[in-house]
């Protein structure tokens, strides 16, 4: 079968990952362009406090051995820096993934390399202020972002276009919020102001494959309501195979860094609000099957995340008495 116009009536069966990306490169040229237009550049050695910086023990006569109370970081900042910025650092691996899904050519292909070299800062930025500032274990850091990029990446979603950009659009919001809480976390206005400013980045990557959702949406309901619908359901971050990561994960959700209510109230939901993803009509059975087990699943996961906005204040309250 073959189309020469793709168009809201074509069946699902003609809806080949070529095709998409095909009838969606005009949607990704424009939002290049619109992005281009309001992404500010700035420069990571901006935001780094290098007058705090002095030498490690190495090669360096004086270097001075890290430890823990050398900077203003709290424990909670430590821990969440630490996991952004080995997510940050396997982007050799998230370029490998999309540029090989939506190609090195055209729109799509001078995305791949601008997304590409935007979050490479992040990854210079984050480390330079670790470094600079002692927040974290110099050889400890090292150790664990070799551990990390050893192991490779290969994204959950990567059999289907629809499903990577479905991912990606919640995946970068996610990303925005845990760097926006991390700095508020930290204890560190210099650590706050920097990945305030990465924070700043994610949100318009998240606009652009938000957008490009919605285009998917328009040219192919059914496919892409079953594509938001699998994301959602088996959602996970990227870093989830770095060393550590469910213990991290677990002490950042009690630090109110990352957890379920934040992942449903400033992650999930405000996607599928602004796309209006549960309110589309006219969706075939496969689409309306998919559409109702998503509704479905943001109920029980609102339910399972009270649960543990109950647990948390209870540990809360403890933690006063403790103190008292």
């Amino acid at each position: 079968m073959t189309i020469t116009s793709p168009h809201l009536g074509s069946s699902a069966d003609s809806w080949t990952d070529a095709r998409l990306l095909y009838a969606l490169e005009e949607v990704v040229e424009q939002e290049l362009n619109r992005h281009l237009k309001v992404a500010k550049d700035w420069m990571p050695h901006e935001y780094v406090p290098f007058s705090d910086a002095r030498n490690f023990p190495g090669i360096f006569e004086d270097g001075e051995a890290w430890e823990k109370g050398q900077s203003p970081v709290t424990d909670i900042g430590r821990i969440a820096l630490v996991v952004n910025l080995l997510t940050e650092d396997n982007l050799p691996s998230y370029h490998h993934e999309i540029a090989s899904l939506f190609g090195r050519d055209g729109a799509w292909g001078t995305w791949v390399h601008r997304w590409t070299a935007e979050e490479g800062r992040h990854g210079i930025v984050m480390r330079d202020y670790l470094l600079a500032s002692r927040a974290v274990d110099p050889d400890q850091l090292e150790q664990f972002r070799m551990a990390h990029m050893s192991e490779g990446f290969e994204s959950d979603n990567r059999h289907s276009m629809l499903h990577s950009v479905a991912y990606v659009a919640f995946q970068e919001l996610a990303t925005r919020i845990s760097h926006r809480n991390t700095g508020h976390q930290s204890g560190d206005p210099v650590c706050d102001r920097m990945l305030s400013r990465i924070a700043t980045d994610e949100n318009l990557h998240m606009v652009f494959y938000r957008n490009l959702l919605k285009a998917a949406f328009e040219l192919a309901p059914d496919l892409t309501m079953q594509a938001v619908r699998d994301v959602v359901v088996n959602f996970r971050m990227p870093g989830h195979g770095m060393p550590g990561f469910e213990r991290a994960a677990a002490q950042m959700a009690i630090g109110e860094v990352y957890n379920m209510r934040i992942h449903h109230d400033d992650v999930l939901q405000p996607v599928l609000r602004f796309l209006k993803v549960l309110e589309i009509d006219g969706l075939g059975p496969e689409g309306l099957k998919a559409q109702e087990e998503l509704g479905f699943f943001m109920g029980g996961l609102d339910a399972e995340a009270s649960k543990f906005d109950e647990k948390l204040a209870a540990r809360k309250a403890r933690m006063a008495a403790r103190g008292a």
